[in-house]
């Protein structure tokens, strides 16, 4: 395992991918995490571009395709090459009965007629990974930009397998075999859900599909390290929250009307920052099945994912 020397730090560079892309262009963006796609319009991308984006979505970890004004059914056929399809979380919003797809999340501060159109607000949404409060979290997350404010609002990430790679050996030794509490009873702009739920998963899992691990943190409020005392538990949350969302290793995403970002669930988190509740931001999005978070130690060689290795 790499030791973490703070005098060691080299400047962030996007690494290669593990694929060639014949169909589609790919340009991995500097620092951690993230590609931009080039692939016209994506309603009509061949079975083997969609395959090509996969494969850049499993080697980048989030993905930004800009240019796109999708209707829902539109965005929920481009969600489906990521994997199947499961329903959109049910938030507080009252007006989320009423949706007119299961499918499809509403993300938005606008309120029409006095009832909120959307859910999460404008204040800032705190990291996370999307409902790792559940039994099996989504695997894929895809939100599309139909209207953004001016200034703010911007979506960060940070990539968990470099969290992984660059935790102090000390720090990674206490976290061996241990398991966190997940607790979903707020959103990540601090909303109190309808529905409570709290899950357990393995601290380090392995990447279904890649066979690396990664640090999974879910969010901060309200978690807990099973085995040990809250103040000992907190504290060891509150080094390893400080450790995976430093600064130099966290991407955002300024938005432009018409993009479509989706990211890995399960080895990146996300954040939003706040903007002015007098603008509007109007964001669909949609999720994909994916697995049960375990640790299956499915040795891959010594290898590092290729947006993992950052220090020399």
């Amino acid at each position: 395992m790499l030791q973490v020397r703070e005098s060691a730090r080299s400047r962030l560079e996007p690494r290669a991918a593990s694929h060639a892309f014949a169909h589609l262009q790919v340009r991995a963006l500097p620092g951690p995490v993230g590609a931009e796609v080039v692939c016209g319009d994506v309603t009509k991308m061949s079975a083997a571009a969609a395959a090509e984006l996969r494969a850049a979505w499993l080697d980048h970890l989030v993905l930004l395709v800009r240019g796109q004004h999708l209707a829902d059914a539109q965005l929920l056929a481009f969600a489906r090459h990521f994997g199947d399809l499961e329903p959109a979380p049910v938030t507080s919003v009252v007006v989320h009965e009423a949706r007119p797809d299961p499918y499809v999340c509403i993300v938005s501060n606008v309120v029409e007629n006095g009832v909120p159109i959307g859910s999460l607000g404008n204040d800032e949404a705190v990291w996370h990974t999307d409902m790792s409060h559940l039994s099996i979290p989504p695997a894929a997350s895809i939100l599309h930009g139909l209207e953004v404010p001016g200034a703010g609002g911007e979506t960060g990430f940070v990539n968990m397998y470099l969290a992984l790679e660059t935790l102090p050996l000390g720090l990674r030794s206490r976290i061996e075999g241990l398991t966190l509490r997940h607790d979903g009873s707020y959103n990540s702009a601090g909303v109190k859900r309808r529905v409570e739920s709290f899950m357990d998963h393995p601290l380090i899992c392995t990447h279904p599909e890649t066979g690396f691990d990664v640090l999974y943190l879910g969010r901060r409020p309200h978690a807990r390290i099973n085995g040990l005392p809250q103040d000992e538990s907190d504290a060891l949350l509150d080094a390893l929250w400080a450790h995976a969302t430093r600064s130099h290793l966290a991407w955002h995403h300024t938005w432009q009307v018409g993009d479509v970002l989706i990211w890995d669930n399960r080895c990146c988190m996300h954040h939003r920052n706040a903007f002015d509740a007098g603008a509007r931001r109007v964001m669909h999005r949609a999720q994909t099945q994916g697995s049960r978070p375990t640790l299956m130690r499915s040795d891959a060689g010594g290898k590092r994912h290729p947006r993992a290795t950052t220090y020399s």
